[in-house]
């Protein structure tokens, strides 16, 4: 088990944090971490949505299978936007927004980055990206531990899914000359979790 950290951090400026990775890398427990030691906080977590969406399924007659065409042409694309809409009000009205959600494909999209840090540049805040680095087969294991019904077509076609995510960090997002706009967070075992806590906080409160 993690340890939390006993204070809370005072942030020196407005921000939009994107918690991400692909699925069991564990950015759930890290995002509410973050959040619960950083002050003027609203948390956002896509998940929240699933329960319209598993709707959405039943209304239409569809097996539940977020790995599915129907899904994909459906579903997943509206679950972002209406997360990133929920952000922006968000941000009117405290200093930082932290969504937990993979923005897998996003992050690697440069169109949709440029538009999303220019979402956020109108609202006068910053955009940092925390991708949650972890070994493969951990998030396997911490896939199978969880055992939710929404990872049960990943594991039962692991080999398949697995081929289909990129696991690389998404380097195309740092700027030699901006230190928080790309920030790793190392989640394979508790001692790299509690290095990169402390790292990332003293950078996003500009200590360091």
């Amino acid at each position: 088990m993690y340890y939390n950290y006993k204070y809370k951090r005072k942030v020196n400026m407005k921000r939009l944090i994107l918690v991400t990775s692909p699925p069991a890398s564990g950015k759930t427990y890290v995002s509410k971490q973050l959040a619960k030691n950083l002050k003027h906080v609203v948390y956002l977590d896509k998940d929240t949505l699933i329960v319209l969406s598993k709707q959405i399924f039943v209304v239409a007659g569809q097996e539940y299978n977020r790995s599915s065409d129907f899904f994909e042409a459906n579903i997943r694309d509206y679950e972002y936007a209406a997360i990133i809409d929920l952000a922006m009000e968000a941000l009117e009205y405290d200093d930082i927004v932290l969504i937990n959600a993979p923005f897998t494909r996003e992050v690697r999209n440069n169109e949709y980055m440029a538009d999303l840090r220019a979402q956020v540049t109108k609202k006068n805040a910053r955009l940092t990206v925390i991708w949650v680095h972890t070994e493969v087969e951990v998030c396997r294991q911490r896939m199978m531990e969880r055992n939710s019904d929404r990872d049960r077509w990943k594991l039962d076609h692991w080999d398949e899914y697995v081929s289909g995510v990129n696991f690389d960090i998404p380097n195309e997002l740092n700027d030699p000359n901006c230190k928080d706009d790309l920030l790793i967070f190392k989640n394979s075992s508790e001692g790299e979790f509690e290095t990169s806590m402390g790292e990332i906080l003293d950078i996003i409160e500009g200590k360091t």
